[in-house]
């Protein structure tokens, strides 16, 4: 019999707060955290806008020598999983270590800006002269590691690299883990740090990111006059706990885990597949996964990019999925006031979407204000509003093709 999955702590910092209270009220209130970038010199960029971190001091719960060796990658997700972690209140450590516990953290690019640092550095004085510290700091699964060393979590620790599906698989596949006795519990997210010169350069050049110049006009998914996504920053983690063990530790459950689906469109490097056929399934997958009929839904946290191909192909797929049932769902995206954190994405809604059930609240899609024929759902255009939620779902869907689904469950003892 398969266990039941629990989550028991939840953490993020992101472009609307650095911890789950005044980010989830910002969201609540519709507050977007999208400015002119400052993190370099935009005079000869086209795209002047991004969604950046604010005020992010790591020395909060990072001793300063520790954070002087992590990428802002591994600061944002160290950061937002001590937070989780703390609600929670699992104790291991590393001088008594437990086994039980696994850490799965994404990161779609890692520590892209010391790369850019070091290879700058190695340009002036030798490559030989980079820092020491520069391929710890900067490959993709150093996050996950600093968590699991801090705290002496020694069971399965990973790093799905899955573009802006990252934060979601690894949610899920620990999700998996936990469900069929591998480990009691794990802590899971995804984080991401791309707003750098090399990193808006290259999303710029392939007419991914929007040019708008107007921060309230420039991430607003299934608006007619979307052009494009707003990079984000940031990081969301979850623990997650077999029932049975949140229990015996008193913990309190905020929510449960019941659906996972992934899969792979196999169409195009950045393209969905026509129609949104990909998206579709992996909700089918999710849903089965979780034992429900699709009428069991009652809000989709969106992928929702802000890109006319993303946000008009997931409107099919959640036709094709739910039939008539389409026409009665709340469907949001929060990137309209979080921007796309790609790798961090699933794990920052994942928050959301616990908070939705906590509070019964739906976020706003903040400033969709001019309908798109080919996105005829029922999107919160603006304002959020309180609702009787049982399931939502959270969709992400990334480059290459990869998709991932989640359900979350109001927490009531069965």
């Amino acid at each position: 019999m398969s266990r039941r999955v629990v989550i028991t702590g939840l953490g993020t910092v992101n472009p609307t707060g650095n911890d789950v209270a005044s980010s989830w009220a910002n969201i609540k209130a519709g507050r977007h955290g999208i400015g002119a970038i400052t993190a370099f010199d935009t005079t000869n960029f086209e795209v002047k806008l991004a969604a950046e971190v604010k005020d992010f001091d790591p020395s909060i719960r990072i001793s300063r020598k520790e954070a002087k060796r992590m990428a802002r990658f591994t600061q944002f997700a160290y950061y937002a999983a001590e937070e989780a972690i703390a609600q929670a209140g699992l104790t291991s450590s590393r001088e008594n270590p437990d086994p039980g516990i696994g850490v799965d953290i994404s990161s779609g690019i890692g520590g892209l800006s010391v790369i850019e640092e070091e290879h700058d550095r190695g340009r002036e004085r030798g490559y030989e002269k980079v820092s020491p510290f520069f391929i710890p700091e900067t490959i993709s699964n150093m996050a996950a590691a600093q968590i699991a060393i801090a705290h002496g979590f020694q069971g399965m620790c990973t790093c799905p690299v899955t573009a802006c599906a990252g934060g979601s698989n690894a949610i899920g596949d620990a999700f998996h883990r936990i469900r069929d006795g591998y480990e009691d519990a794990f802590v899971a997210g995804g984080t991401e740090a791309a707003i750098t010169i090399l990193g808006i350069g290259g999303f710029s050049s392939m007419k991914a990111l929007t040019k708008a110049e107007n921060p309230d006009r420039a991430s607003i998914p299934f608006d007619a006059e979307r052009s494009g996504f707003v990079m984000g920053e940031g990081a969301g983690v979850i623990v997650m706990e077999e029932l049975e063990h949140a229990k015996a530790r008193g913990a309190r459950i905020l929510a449960e885990i019941t659906g996972y689906g992934a899969n792979c469109d196999a169409y195009h490097i950045t393209a969905p597949s026509p129609n949104g056929e990909g998206g579709a399934m992996c909700m089918q997958l999710a849903l089965d996964d979780a034992k429900l009929s699709p009428d069991q839904i009652d809000y989709i946290n969106a992928h929702g990019t802000s890109t006319h191909l993303n946000d008009a192909g997931e409107t099919k797929a959640i036709h094709t999925v739910f039939g008539a049932h389409a026409d009665k769902l709340a469907v949001s995206s929060t990137k309209s006031m979080t921007g796309h954190l790609l790798g961090g994405a699933g794990g920052v809604e994942a928050v959301f979407c616990v908070k939705a059930l906590e509070d019964q609240f739906i976020p706003p899609t903040a400033g969709l204000t001019v309908p798109d024929p080919e996105c005829d759902l029922d999107y919160v255009p603006g304002t959020g509003r309180s609702a009787e939620l049982s399931f939502v779902l959270s969709n992400s869907l990334g480059f290459g093709g990869h998709n991932a689904c989640l359900i979350f469950r109001h927490w009531e003892e069965a």
